[in-house]
């Protein structure tokens, strides 16, 4: 790895957004980062704007160029919980756990943790969540305001994203070793010699039939449900602009290009397997009544979850197979986790000394 690599990938990623949304096609800030690192353009962040574009420039002491994409402001994805079937489909694609929710139960948008990545929006299958202007932004009352609001959204979007992705990787490594463990019993090998450690640490954990890393497999989605809807939002903006018989030449480009992205994507993406349902994210404090009461209807849907997990593992136990029994076990685990995440959400709204 090259010497600026090394030295400048943490202020690099300093200088981004944190919104995680793969709209520079990577699949987070990190990864792009690495790639700017590398070598890569700084003008493909269309959330961090021009002065992204400027900061990355001074840093790097690299040419000031023309963002690829047209800047946007900050957005918030607000589910319409009327329509929300529960699927928990925008659960599993939020990069920072901004959304609480339980299988079959409402979910909602926890507003002070959203980063307005719309990586939600591709996977909901009612096409229930809107994004709109996010209110912190729009409350900010001049532009020091603006930068103090993005420079916190922009740290706590980095620890959640990165928070979540430790928390899969040992999910995933706790059931791998389970599976091994499985495996030693059936083929009566509990003397056999353990494994080195530096041959599990080298070995990427695979699943399904493409047999790739889970985190390359994630990866590659998140890269493509970002495309797909950059692709979508361009549509309609092109759309609208001929609609108002103005030139269109910009926005055409930036469709071909955003279209070309997504090819590229497809053209290396394998089949991934689903990705691991994510616990609720903890709530932010000043939370107004409506959504205190959202999360105390979390709760109540978590804690059902757990007590049908808990009588699914009972009748595993006396009557299931070894398999049974090991995914009713990880079931119950899951829903523990969720119950505490959301108990803690709503401890953390209350207001002091309810």
């Amino acid at each position: 790895m090259s010497e600026s690599a090394i030295i400048t990938v943490d202020e690099i990623d300093r200088q981004l957004p944190q919104t995680q949304c793969g709209k520079c096609g990577h699949p987070g800030c990190r990864p792009y980062a690495e790639a700017i690192a590398a070598g890569e353009a700084i003008n493909r962040c269309p959330p961090g704007g021009e002065s992204t574009v400027r900061a990355l420039a001074e840093l790097l002491d690299r040419p000031e160029i023309p963002l690829e994409q047209s800047a946007e402001q900050p957005k918030l994805a607000v589910i319409r919980e009327d329509e929300c079937i529960g699927c928990v489909k925008c659960l599993r694609a939020c990069p920072v756990d901004a959304i609480v929710g339980a299988a079959k139960r409402m979910h909602t948008v926890i507003e002070q943790e959203c980063t307005g990545c719309e990586l939600c929006v591709e996977p909901c299958p009612v096409d229930c969540i809107d994004i709109v202007p996010h209110p912190g932004w729009e409350r900010a009352a001049d532009a020091q305001e603006q930068q103090a609001w993005l420079a916190r959204r922009a740290e706590l979007g980095r620890q959640r994203f990165h928070a979540r992705n430790e928390r899969l990787e040992h999910r995933r490594a706790e059931r791998e070793t389970r599976r091994r463990e499985r495996l030693k019993r059936r083929l009566g090998t509990r003397d056999a010699a353990p494994e080195p450690a530096e041959s599990r640490e080298a070995r990427p954990v695979t699943t399904g039939s493409s047999g790739r890393p889970l985190r390359d497999q994630r990866s590659s989605r998140a890269a493509r449900a970002a495309a797909r809807t950059a692709v979508r939002r361009l549509e309609q903006r092109l759309e609208q602009t001929r609609a108002r018989n103005e030139d269109a030449t910009q926005d055409e480009a930036e469709l071909e290009r955003a279209r070309q992205r997504l090819a590229d994507i497809d053209a290396q993406r394998d089949t991934a397997p689903e990705h691991d349902r994510p616990p609720e994210a903890e709530a932010a404090p000043d939370t107004d009544s409506a959504t205190l009461n959202r999360l105390r209807m979390a709760v109540a849907a978590a804690d059902q979850a757990r007590q049908r997990a808990r009588r699914q593992l009972s009748h595993a136990e006396r009557r299931g197979s070894d398999a049974d029994r090991e995914e009713a076990r990880a079931t119950l685990d899951d829903a523990e986790a969720m119950h505490q995440r959301a108990v803690a959400s709503l401890e953390q709204a209350l207001p002091s000394g309810s």
